[in-house]
């Protein structure tokens, strides 16, 4: 069934668990992450994000992914994830996206609260729910976390009340994109920001932490995981693993589709959702 943030993240915030978003660009890896919800009957997030787009286009994805969603038994949120352009983000709400990302984190703070204030009043009348970041998280390089700017808690209190955002990603020393290095997660920082914001929160660079470095996240606060690297890269492993001279693409696409529900499975195991569609 196709929701969007707010009929899955308050309950996964106060029962101590956390709902992956596992961003999909293409048949093979929606059907997996789809497959791997409904088995569970756990709660999903799946989409893409403007970096991704030129893998596939917004167009191109919601008529695929909009009935692939309805048609799964458990709940199922489409986003935009990490949207830095208006024109994107209105298109994906248009095509019936349910949840978008406006991300001005790299924008000084008052610009950020108030492009984010108005994108949100504008996605709310619509009935889409909006995710912003404050801090920054940055790719991973020989420092896990190397660019980020750590979100300060008073900030966050003051941005999410004056935003009205419907999740709140903080950077705590997570990274984007594979780690080369073991990430030095702030957890009191984490925990400190939880006790203030009431707006669910987001943890982004999840794939390649350790399963405990999660539950530590999500017992300190995160309702929402992003999962991208760990799904893309499971995807082209069972390509590479089930290619022969002669093989064909359709050959290869069962084994895609169950080594990225393999994948999603294990994680939504690590994040507690099981059960919980």
């Amino acid at each position: 069934m196709l929701v969007n943030l707010n009929e899955v993240l308050p309950k996964a915030k106060k029962e101590g668990y956390a709902v992956g978003l596992f961003n999909t660009v293409n048949l093979e890896m929606a059907k997996g992450v789809l497959a791997a919800a409904a088995e569970l009957n756990a709660p999903v997030i799946i989409g893409t994000a403007e970096v991704l787009l030129p893998f596939a286009s917004l167009g191109e994805l919601a008529p695929m992914l909009i009935p692939l969603a309805r048609d799964c038994p458990a709940p199922v949120v489409l986003h935009f994830d990490h949207g830095l352009t208006l024109p994107k983000i209105r298109e994906a709400m248009d095509l019936g996206f349910t949840s978008v990302m406006y991300d001005c984190s790299a924008l000084p703070y008052e610009e950020n609260c108030e492009a984010v204030r108005k994108l949100t009043e504008e996605a709310h009348s619509r009935g889409v729910t909006v995710e912003a970041e404050l801090g920054h998280v940055g790719s991973a390089g020989p420092d896990a976390g190397d660019g980020s700017v750590y979100t300060d808690p008073k900030e966050a209190l003051d941005y999410s009340t004056r935003t009205g955002v419907d999740a709140l990603a903080v950077a705590i020393g997570t990274a984007h994109g594979a780690y080369t290095a073991a990430p030095k997660l702030d957890i009191p920082r984490l925990r400190e920001i939880a006790g203030l914001v009431e707006a669910p929160l987001v943890l982004h660079g999840g794939s390649g932490l350790s399963d405990e470095d999660f539950q530590s996240c999500i017992q300190s606060g995160v309702a929402k995981v992003n999962i991208f690297t760990d799904i893309n890269c499971a995807a082209a492993q069972a390509a590479h693993d089930g290619w022969a001279p002669g093989e064909g693409m359709t050959g290869l696409m069962g084994g895609i589709v169950e080594s990225v529900k393999a994948a999603t499975i294990r994680k939504m195991r690590v994040f507690g959702c099981q059960g919980k569609g």
